[in-house]
């Protein structure tokens, strides 16, 4: 249990909001088949709605991706606040050791408010050439060519983050994470998040630092109040002001959420807000002018389909309160769940545990097997030779562990499996710190099996068929 107190809680008619809008974004992100894990809706500083879709749950941290650089921001105008660095200041010089001795004039000219503002004049994002490059990813970066004046174009570059990270670590003696303990995680409430690493012991910075759905809420509304927390100023109101102003142009200013401008590792938004956000669908949304902040997790790729029915359905909501609805909100509440097929069928000549050598494919899965007892299925996957075993409820999620996507460390994973009319096995699976799932139907082929997998986001999004005997 954690020792801090919770956010305060109101309903929707109390702050002056509509319920029945939030319902119906609720609605139409199901009709868009749009997977979101969580939601956090705040108005003048009090929860007017939340929800979790099941499996995942409220106690769960989730990854931030791409919204940690929000979190790296906070950190720097900390440091700068503290007079450990400027924005003008040189990245080369926090690196004597690590920069090549050659330095053309662009990575000279590079400063610190150029990583922050996305204008570092890369060609392409340098993350990529940290990852396959020497090991030490400071000097992978100075390998990097700098294309461009620095300021003079906008490229998104995850890499920049981990510098920004790094100057921090070098300035302080700390990683972000302990630098923002006792500046942020503590008095927020955040209790010590995990944040991923370089093999040089360097918070990655620009992904990697995972927290719950109501911690976004808490960081977002730290913004919202100008850095202020109860009598605490834990963020300089000048960093807010300025970390949140559009410093350079990414677009035209068109329909896109990402063409608004870039601040410092905040994103412009349409209808004058601004976010801080992640890939697959981690926002941390504030809107100043209708006092109101909007966290959200989840699992899918369109993004911008997201925060659509955001400008779509809650932004009328803040307009005007109607009570009536409440009722019909709570219902749809506490119903939120994963889309799963419903069983329809008895099992089949599946249900005798099989095991199935697989043609080789796109999804590296080399062998299946398929394990009965009582009302649960244990699939076992032999993915690029690793063998994944996932539990799964017939009827209902059942928690458990399996290793991870892409290879990683077991993680916890809620498996759910049902059986259709002609027989198949449905099967899906959700790793709930994360932002991946997948589903799996395997049907019975002569004396073999034909499985249709699909994953909820990336390469196999749009499903491929497999074959095993």
């Amino acid at each position: 249990m954690r020792a801090y107190a919770a956010l305060p809680r109101s309903t929707p008619a109390a702050q002056g909001v509509a319920a029945g809008g939030i319902a119906a974004f609720l609605d139409a992100l199901a009709a868009r088949a749009l997977e979101v894990h969580s939601f956090m809706l705040l108005r003048h500083g009090q929860v007017v709605a939340e929800g979790w879709w099941q499996p995942y749950a409220a106690g769960l941290r989730h990854e931030l991706y791409s919204l940690s650089k929000s979190f790296t921001s906070t950190a720097v105008g900390a440091a700068i606040h503290e007079g450990r660095l400027t924005l003008d200041d040189t990245v080369v010089s926090f690196f004597p050791e690590e920069r090549p001795a050659t330095i053309s004039a662009n990575l000279a000219a590079m400063c610190v408010r150029h990583l922050l503002t996305m204008g570092t004049g890369h060609a392409e994002d340098t993350s990529a050439r940290m990852h396959e490059g020497r090991g030490d990813w400071v000097r992978d970066f100075f390998d990097c060519e700098v294309a461009h004046a620095p300021g003079s174009t906008f490229l998104y570059n995850s890499g920049a983050t981990y510098m920004l990270s790094a100057i921090v670590q070098r300035v302080t003696g700390q990683t972000l994470v302990e630098y923002l303990t006792p500046r942020l995680f503590e008095p927020l409430g955040i209790e010590g998040p995990p944040w991923a690493c370089s093999p040089q012991g360097i918070n990655v910075g620009g992904w990697g630092l995972s927290v719950t759905t109501e911690d976004i809420a808490r960081f977002g509304l730290l913004y919202l109040r100008g850095g202020r927390w109860g009598d605490r100023q834990l963020v300089p109101s000048a960093w807010v002001r300025d970390a949140t102003s559009k410093h350079i142009s990414n677009g035209d200013g068109g329909a896109s959420d990402w063409q608004q401008g870039y601040g410092y590792q905040f994103w412009r938004c349409r209808h004058g807000s601004y976010r801080g956000d992640g890939a697959y669908g981690q926002f941390c949304i504030v809107m100043p002018e209708q006092d109101a902040v909007l966290a959200m997790t989840g699992g899918t790729d369109n993004l911008q389909g997201v925060l659509d029915q955001v400008w779509e359905h809650i932004l009328p909501a803040l307009e005007g309160a109607d009570a009536s609805d409440q009722s019909a909100l709570d219902r749809r509440l506490g119903q939120l769940s994963l889309a799963v097929t419903a069983g329809t069928g008895r099992p089949g000549t599946l249900a005798r545990a099989g095991h199935f050598t697989l043609q080789p494919n796109a999804a590296r899965i080399e062998k299946l097997a398929l394990e009965f007892d009582d009302q649960v299925c244990r699939v076992v996957l032999m993915e690029a030779g690793q063998e994944r075993t996932i539990t799964c409820g017939f009827g209902e999620w059942l928690p458990g562990q399996a290793l991870g996507p892409r290879g990683r460390d077991p993680l916890p994973c809620a498996g759910h499996a049902a059986w259709s009319g002609d027989g198949a096995l449905l099967l899906q699976w959700s790793w709930v710190t994360t932002p991946f799932g997948a589903t799996l139907r395997v049907s019975p082929s002569g004396d073999g099996v034909t499985l249709h997998y699909r994953s909820n986001v990336g390469q196999h999004a749009r499903g491929i068929v497999l074959q095993g005997a």
